[in-house]
């Protein structure tokens, strides 16, 4: 079963190679560089879920110190050796569920396409623990698996009616909401239902 769930895993770091940075990342950094001209010299991002890297490389490209945390060790020998890695002396990594990390203060906690994969006996303690690791006036940027899904049902899958997610960000300040809907194929070629709610919110500033 070990090795059957590492070639699953290979094969999704194969189709995805050389993928540019999420959507979601990308309209959160260019809201920081609109107010804020930038990251500072020491600001601090988390990248749940990170996998090979296509965000954590952006972070690190501009100008970021990043906490990468996956629970897959291949994902972080795959990022480790990506051409367009720089510099590597800012970038931590950490093999571990992120729902089993304690999480730093941050100034930008990026989750793409991670948090459905919180148990949902699980999520209901992260949450307010990711939510008080933004520092006030740091961003959200990720997705959440809506309730129409073809996934949610599993007993491993979180998902939300549009309704409860949004509840879910009543302390932040919703910058960007994109609930789409469609069917289509996962990365690996397996045909689904797609019903995803993409996300970028801030925590108001003191």
């Amino acid at each position: 079963m070990g090795e059957a769930r590492d070639d699953r895993w290979v094969r999704y770091y194969d189709n995805v190679a050389g993928r540019p940075p999420r959507g979601t990342l990308l309209r959160a950094l260019a809201a920081i560089d609109a107010e804020e001209g930038g990251p500072r010299s020491d600001a601090l991002a988390l990248d749940l879920g990170a996998g090979d890297g296509r965000d954590t490389v952006e972070l690190l490209r501009r100008g970021y110190r990043v906490l990468a945390i996956d629970c897959e060790p291949r994902a972080f020998e795959r990022l480790r050796a990506r051409a367009d890695l720089v510099r590597r002396e800012a970038l931590e990594t950490r093999v571990a569920r992120f729902e089993d990390v304690e999480l730093p203060p941050a100034d930008l906690i990026n989750a793409s396409f991670a948090l459905p994969f919180c148990r949902p006996e699980r999520f209901a303690a992260f949450w307010p623990r990711l939510l008080a690791a933004l520092k006030p006036g740091a961003r959200f940027a990720g997705q959440l698996l809506g309730a129409r899904d073809s996934w949610a049902s599993g007993p491993e899958i979180t998902a939300f009616e549009p309704h409860v997610a949004r509840a879910l960000l009543a302390s932040l300040s919703v910058e960007y909401w994109w609930e789409e809907e469609a069917d289509g194929a996962t990365p690996t070629g397996e045909k689904k239902h797609w019903h995803l709610l993409h996300i970028v919110a801030r925590k108001p500033a003191r």
